[in-house]
């Protein structure tokens, strides 16, 4: 759900736009509405269709004359037969649903947003009321084939001349269905929500008296296409991600069928422009129109490597660091295909789609390679190849989504660092005394989160005892790993003296309080001692230490608890507690139990109730705590320690 979050707040935004934009003096032309893949529709007050884009009629099925200034709803004569009625494209229910939204918009001017169609084509519309003062669009010669007609005499104008804007596109979670013939989840047929920032990004443009010349609706068209790839291309810091948005993003209004190939995690960086041999690459995204998914079924797959021989129409791309634009329809199918299209399989898709122009354009950040996008078009579904206006506008979108590539490569290098750092600044507790048994794990939250800096550890002290230990320094990074093996050594060193476990925090407290730069850490601490069969405990903001009973009952153990290592306060208390043979201590961070929008203490009932096999081996306790406690679900890593006292020798 989260991942559609931004695609709806986009379209949302961009929809209010559209409603600007087509009111005023300021007013669109055609072309740019024409070039929307979402459906864009005026209504008067009376309900008759006034203006309908092609992706409107593309969307409701609807024919081009049953919205030339007909009632919604209403049946238009067709062609060869005029009294012949037509389908009005929408169901009775979703059109009746629509007109009813429609009057209470005109009513009252609240916009309303409703979902119509079956569950697995759904459309969703938005109905807004406007006041527009030049009217609809009117046609510009030679563009499109949308209806128009300039209102009727009769046509009610409404509240102050209201109108409703309906603008409808498929529904987000229609869009993420996984494609047929066992194309997975990520090829991906998309009616995208991206295009309507079209409309929002050319508002603003300069017109002329009249209608736009064609330079300045081009220009309008690139402004607004690269606005709208600013919003939805690079939403995340995933380089996955990024590339699919990137996929999505140029179908269906730049190609029928697009992918997107990176260089693989590990590569050395290749300069643009330098010869590359047989190149291969990682195939990160395809996305394609729902009509041909048929055909998809041959082709690489997300996740699965993609040569590009040396002499392709790709490799030549990279190494002249251009867009380079192939006629398929003008070569054979014999050598000189297999030449231009190394990958034999995508040849096979391509001539399958009836794909006749296909453009290869470098991904390039920062003077490097980052990968490869690949747009085909078929003459069939978008009636030309590509322009030099085309390429010219395909190439400063790539030059933008690369950068959004890298940055995400980048980041994932960086988090990688991390996380390998924390883990060789985490090791293992150095070993307990013989007549103590402990197990720990450590997991951190996945790639989404930056590593945190949880730590454990054990100290053997004279007389058989043993200090355990586990901390959690406050903030993510590299600075929170680095802090947490300064304060594991601190504790160490302090620990040596031998002094009981809250003098211990106490000693803590003021040495890291002394660095105006140290973090605050919460840390708790449990001295284990098993010829008195008891346990200490001292805390500095931890959460409660758990003890699992022989008979599996877990019981939270209300450790007094006080400020957070590094504030300087001090004030520890000591709490100690007789300790029952067989008995489990689980010591163990936040990421274990805390959940977003759940209180604290309802997250710390739940690990109390948890039914933990204290008799068997610790390690099956820990597998049973973290699989009851859903780590997929935690928002922060999770470090946990269980120890048990050995049996004494009979």
């Amino acid at each position: 759900m989260g991942a559609e979050a931004p695609k709806r707040d986009a379209a949302a935004a961009a929809i209010d736009a559209a409603a600007v934009a087509m009111t005023g003096e300021g007013t669109l032309s055609s072309r740019v509405l024409d070039a929307l893949p979402v459906g864009v529709a005026l209504l008067d007050a009376e309900l008759r269709w006034q203006y309908a884009n092609d992706a409107f009629l593309r969307l409701t099925d609807l024919p081009a004359e049953a919205t030339s200034g007909r009632p919604l709803g209403a049946s238009a004569p067709t062609s060869a037969s005029p009294a012949a009625p037509v389908s009005a494209g929408l169901a009775p229910d979703d059109t009746a649903a629509t007109a009813h939204a429609a009057a209470l918009v005109l009513a009252d001017g609240e916009t309303r947003e409703l979902v119509t169609g079956p569950a697995h084509d759904a459309i969703r519309m938005r109905l807004q009321r406007i006041t527009p003062e030049a009217g609809p669009p009117a046609s510009a010669p030679g563009t499109g084939s949308s209806a128009r007609a300039e209102p009727p005499p009769e046509a009610g104008a409404g509240p102050g001349g209201a109108m409703v804007l309906v603008v409808a596109l498929l529904d987000a979670a229609a869009a993420q269905q996984p494609g047929q013939d066992g194309v997975p989840g990520a090829v991906e047929a998309v009616e995208d929500v991206a295009a309507v920032e079209v409309v929002a990004g050319a508002q603003d443009a300069p017109q002329t008296a009249g209608q736009p010349s064609d330079g300045e609706a081009l220009a309008q068209r690139r402004l607004a296409t690269l606005t709208a790839a600013g919003e939805l291309i690079g939403t995340t810091l995933d380089t996955d991600t990024t590339c699919a948005e990137l996929a999505r993003f140029t179908v269906p209004g730049l190609a029928d069928l697009t992918t997107v190939d990176i260089l693989p995690p590990g590569v050395p960086e290749h300069r643009l422009g330098m010869p590359l041999g047989t190149l291969r690459l990682l195939r990160a995204a395809v996305a394609a129109r729902p009509e041909l998914h048929q055909q998809l079924a041959t082709l690489a797959h997300p996740g699965e490597s993609v040569r590009h021989r040396e002499g392709s129409l790709v490799a030549r791309s990279l190494v002249a660091g251009k867009p380079l634009l192939l006629d398929l329809a003008a070569i054979d199918e014999g050598a000189e295909g297999a030449a231009a299209i190394s990958d034999p399989a995508t040849m096979e898709v391509y001539r399958a789609a009836g794909i006749a122009s296909v453009l290869a354009v470098p991904l390039a950040a920062r003077g490097h390679l980052v990968g490869a996008l690949t747009l085909a078009r078929a003459p069939q579904t978008s009636g030309e190849g590509y322009s030099d206006e085309d390429i010219a506008l395909i190439e400063d979108l790539a030059g933008r989504a690369a950068l959004s590539i890298d940055n995400a490569r980048r980041y994932m290098r960086s988090q990688g660092i991390a996380l390998e750092l924390q883990r060789a600044l985490l090791a293992e507790p150095a070993n307990p005394h013989p007549n103590m048994e402990i197990a720990c794990r450590y997991l951190p939250s996945g790639s989404s989160s930056v590593v945190g800096g949880d730590w454990y550890e054990s100290v053997r002290l004279p007389f058989g005892r043993t200090l355990l230990v586990i901390g959690d320094v406050m903030g993510h990074g590299v600075e929170a790993a680095v802090d947490m093996s300064t304060y594991r050594s601190m504790l160490r060193y302090v620990a040596a003296m031998d002094l009981p476990p809250h003098r211990i925090l106490r000693q803590l407290d003021a040495m890291i309080s002394e660095n105006d730069a140290a973090r605050p850490a919460t840390c708790l601490l449990a001295l284990v001692d098993p010829s008195r069969d008891r346990v200490t405990f001292a805390s500095a903001g931890h959460l409660p230490p758990a003890l699992v009973s022989p008979d599996g009952v877990t019981e939270l153990v209300p450790v007094p608890s006080g400020p957070p290592l590094g504030t300087g306060v001090g004030g520890y208390q000591q709490l100690v507690l007789g300790l029952t043979p067989g008995a489990v201590l689980l010591l163990y961070t936040d990421g274990l139990v805390e959940r977003r929008h759940e209180d604290i203490d309802v997250s710390l009932e739940r690990l109390a109730a948890l039914p933990l096999p204290a008799a068997g081996d610790l390690d099956d306790l820990l597998d049973a705590a973290l699989h009851s406690s859903t780590p997929s679900e935690a928002e922060d890593d999770i470090a946990v320690l269980a120890a048990r006292v050995r049996p004494r020798p009979s």
